[in-house]
């Protein structure tokens, strides 16, 4: 999927900015002329767009927020076929590239300067504001695939992620590269290489959470220990709430406890790793010609029509119609 769209008045530019992520209001810095250029791919549901614009501030508001909800959400989408799933919660990080910024989120802000990465929640309100020309490459990427407590993540937003991290610099580097390479490379490999960045974003922003002074207590090192034991069963069969809890020498109900805040259930959280798993392979032209129902089984879904039903559920179309996309 593809959108390389130019807006020559603000008009223009609010429509192209709300069609190319999440609906979002506009406000123009000075009077005059406006140019903005949005160049955004969708690489299995990890968009990476490269932004320039003149001076403006983009705003997600309550309200648009509340537009979004299940109930009302139709998706934003241009005519080639850019869609983003509206009613879904994603994260969005910004690599300023030109020009400065400043964005606002959950009583913080964060001055946006050339190199600097900064994320935030387009399920809660923000402000993005530019005072000069500017560019920046943006990758936008459901909630879902951050093997990170949603209320935990929520500590880094408008912050500056990975400033006094080596692999803050790395992941600079990586999305640089990443995103001037991606026009260049067919689907499948671009979803690979687009997975891995966001694998990468995962272990700075861990790596952050790590290093703050409020450093994760009892309930996340629990969390961080029960999934890394799904992420290790994930082929057998029988992993459930009941043997997770049993191997952890804690009741069911103190699990669940576990769990609680991270927007996620015990067994949400062992589907929702089975089928990122399968994804993976799925994508893989190396295992093109593994059967789609053996990938199922060997990620511990061997009931063929629940692992066609369950991806479809989690992912949007069927395994096999998802394989022949990745892989076209």
């Amino acid at each position: 999927m593809l959108l390389e769209s130019t807006a020559s008045d603000f008009d223009g530019w609010q429509a192209l900015v709300s069609d190319s992520f999440v609906p979002l209001d506009t406000e123009p810095a000075r009077r005059g002329g406006f140019r903005g250029a949005i160049s955004a791919r969708d690489y299995d549901s990890v968009v990476m767009s490269h932004i320039s614009a003149n001076p403006h501030a983009v705003l997600r508001t309550p309200d648009l927020i509340g537009a979004d909800s299940p109930g009302n959400a139709t998706g934003s989408g241009d005519a080639d076929g850019l869609k983003v799933g509206s009613s879904t919660n994603y994260y969005k990080v910004s690599l300023q590239l030109n020009g400065h910024g400043l964005l606002i989120q959950d009583g913080r802000e964060v001055s946006l300067a050339p190199g600097s990465l900064a994320i935030y929640d387009t399920s809660r309100p923000y402000t993005l504001s530019f005072d000069c020309d500017f560019s920046s490459y943006v990758m936008m990427f459901p909630q879902s695939r951050v093997n990170l407590p949603t209320d935990t993540v929520g500590r880094l937003t408008a912050t500056s992620i990975g400033a006094d991290h080596q692999l803050g610099a790395v992941a600079t580097q990586i999305i640089t590269q990443a995103g001037a390479m991606l026009p260049t490379l067919n689907r499948s490999v671009g979803i690979r290489l687009a997975g891995n960045v966001v694998d990468l974003l995962t272990t700075v922003m861990a790596d952050e959470l790590a290093e703050s002074d409020d450093a994760p207590g009892e309930r996340q090192r629990l969390w961080t220990e029960v999934t890394a034991y799904i992420d290790a069963n994930l082929a057998d069969p029988q992993l459930t709430p009941s043997t997770i809890a049993a191997a952890h020498f804690m009741s069911v109900r103190t699990l669940h406890q576990v769990f609680e805040g991270s927007g996620e259930t015990v067994s949400g959280e062992i589907r929702r790793r089975r089928i990122a798993a399968c994804r993976h392979d799925l994508a893989d032209p190396q295992k093109s010609q593994v059967p789609v129902a053996a990938i199922g089984a060997r990620w511990g879904l061997s009931d063929p029509a629940h692992f066609s039903r369950l991806f479809r559920s989690l992912v949007g179309s069927p395994p096999a119609q998802f394989r022949r996309s990745a892989l076209r």
